[in-house]
C-alpha cells in the first residue's frame, strides 16, 4: 500500500551558462604560434654544411635572432591579453519522492517538495535563485502533528515570520535565514500546543532543506536524515537526535530527564520533536525534549550530485553510503530521481524495516552525466593551454639552437 502525498513540483529551465574567452587579437596569437612551430621545426631539422657556415657569421643569423625577439615580444603581449572567464556553478534543480506505509497499520509520515520556491510563493518572497524547499515530517503518537505541520509549514516559515528578503545569498542573508527558520520551528511547536484538535501525545520530527543559489541549508529536529552525495561519497547534512547520541544524552540529563533502554524518559526514541506536549515542561522552562533545530550548510559545487532526505525507516536498515550508492546506480541507469526514491524505499522494505518510509531525492543538475568526456569549458582551457605552451616551447628551442650555433 502506497501512501498518497501532496507534491508541489515545478521544473526549472536549464541555465545556459557558457564559458567566454576574451582575447585581444586572438587571430594574431594563433598566427604567431603557427610561425613559432614552423621556426622550431626548422631549428630541430638537420642542417646542411653550407647553411651551418652561413649561420655562423652571416647576417642571416642576426636577422633570425631579431625576428625571434620580435616574435617573442608580440606573442607574449597577445598571450597576456588572453583572459578566461570561467562559469560559476549554478544548480539546476529537479527532484522525486516516494512514500510507503511499510509494515505499519497507518501512515504518519508527511513531506513537501517544491523545486521552484520563488515561483511558488510569488511576491511573498524575494530570494536568490534558483530556490527550492523540501521537508520530511515523521509523526508519532498518531498522524495529527505531522499533518498539521505539513499544512502550515509554508505559513510558519515564509508568510507569518520574518523571513529575510534578498537577491544575493551572502553570509548575512544565510545567518538571517537560520534565525528565521529557528523561530518558525519554535512557533510551530507552540501552535501544536494551542490547537485543541491536536492530541497532546502527538508529535513529529521535522527536517527541512533550502537551496538558495548554490547554498544548501538543512535544519533538523529529530531523526530524519539528509545525505549529500559528493563525488560518490556520502556527506551527512544532519545529526540524528536520539538519546544514544552523547551530546543529546548530556543535554537531556542536564534538563532533568533520563534515558532508559535508549528512550527519552523511557518513552520516546528521539530527543527533539515538534509537539509531544505531554512530555515537555511548561513554557519557558528547560525541557529534555525540545523543538529547536540544528543547522548544517554546504556550498554546492560541480562535485555535489544529489541530496537524499529520508525518515528513520530508511536509516534504521541502511547506512548513508549505502543509500547514496543505490541512488547513484539508479541515476546512471534511468536518470529519474522519483524512481530512485522508490528503489530506496523498496530496498528498505527488503531489509525488513519496521516503520513508515518517505524519501526525497534532489538532483543538482539537469541530467546525470556518466560520460568521461571533460566539460566543454575544460576542453577549451586545455586547447588554450596547448596553444600557449607550444608557442613558448618553439621559442625556447629556437633560442637554444642559436646559442649552440653561436658558441661553435
Amino acid at each position: 500500500m502506497v501512501a498518497g502525498a501532496e507534491v508541489i513540483h515545478k521544473s526549472i529551465p536549464v541555465l545556459d551558462v557558457q564559458c567566454r574567452y576574451i582575447a585581444k587579437e586572438i587571430e594574431e596569437m594563433v598566427d604567431f604560434s603557427a610561425a613559432a612551430v614552423a621556426v622550431a621545426a626548422t631549428a630541430t631539422a638537420p642542417l646542411s654544411p653550407a647553411f651551418r657556415q652561413d649561420a655562423r657569421g652571416s647576417e642571416t643569423a642576426a636577422a633570425v635572432n631579431d625576428a625571434v625577439s620580435e616574435l617573442d615580444l608580440r606573442t607574449s603581449d597577445a598571450i597576456s591579453d588572453v583572459s578566461v572567464e570561467l562559469p560559476q556553478f549554478v544548480p539546476s534543480i529537479r527532484s522525486g519522492s516516494f512514500a510507503d506505509i511499510g509494515p505499519r497499520n497507518y501512515m504518519e509520515d508527511e513531506h513537501i517538495r517544491i523545486d521552484d520556491l520563488s515561483a511558488h510563493l510569488g511576491s511573498v518572497l524575494t530570494c536568490p535563485t534558483p530556490s527550492a524547499f523540501y521537508g520530511v515530517f515523521d509523526g508519532h503518537g498518531g498522524p495529527d502533528a505531522a499533518a498539521y505541520i505539513k499544512r502550515h509549514a509554508l505559513r510558519f516559515l515564509f508568510e507569518d515570520g520574518n523571513f529575510p528578503q534578498a537577491s544575493v545569498a551572502d553570509n548575512d542573508f544565510m545567518v538571517s535565514v537560520e534565525n528565521s527558520i529557528r523561530e518558525a520551528f519554535l512557533l510551530a511547536d507552540l501552535a501544536l500546543a494551542e490547537d485543541c484538535s491536536i492530541n497532546s501525545s502527538s508529535g513529529t520530527t521535522a527536517l527541512t532543506a533550502l537551496v538558495f543559489g548554490k547554498l544548501l541549508l538543512v535544519a533538523n529536529a529529530g531523526d530524519c536524515r539528509a545525505v549529500l552525495c559528493r563525488k560518490g561519497e556520502a556527506v551527512d547534512m544532519s545529526q540524528d537526535h536520539r538519546p544514544i547520541h552523547a551530546a543529546e544524552r548530556e543535554r537531556v540529563e542536564q534538563s532533568g530527564g533520563f534515558v532508559e533502554d535508549g528512550y527519552l524518559n523511557g518513552v520516546l526514541s528521539v530527543t527533539r520533536a515538534l509537539g509531544d506536549w505531554d512530555l515537555k515542561m511548561p513554557r519557558g522552562s528547560p525541557s529534555p525534549l525540545i523543538a529547536e533545530p540544528e543547522f548544517r550548510q554546504a556550498v554546492l559545487t560541480e562535485d555535489d550530485e544529489f541530496l537524499i532526505i529520508g525518515c528513520d525507516g530508511i536509516w534504521d536498515v541502511m547506512s548513508s553510503q549505502r543509500a547514496v550508492s543505490i541512488v547513484r546506480k539508479g541515476l546512471r541507469r534511468h536518470d529519474d530521481p522519483e524512481r530512485c526514491a522508490r528503489e530506496l524505499v523498496m530496498e528498505a522494505l527488503r531489509l525488513n524495516t519496521f516503520d513508515n518510509l518517505t524519501v526525497i531525492v534532489i538532483c543538482f543538475s539537469d541530467e546525470y552525466c556518466t560520460s568521461s568526456t571533460p566539460p566543454r569549458d575544460e576542453q577549451q582551457q586545455s586547447r588554450l593551454r596547448c596553444c600557449k605552451s607550444l608557442s613558448t616551447e618553439a621559442l625556447c628551442n629556437l633560442r637554444s639552437w642559436l646559442a649552440n650555433e653561436g658558441s661553435n
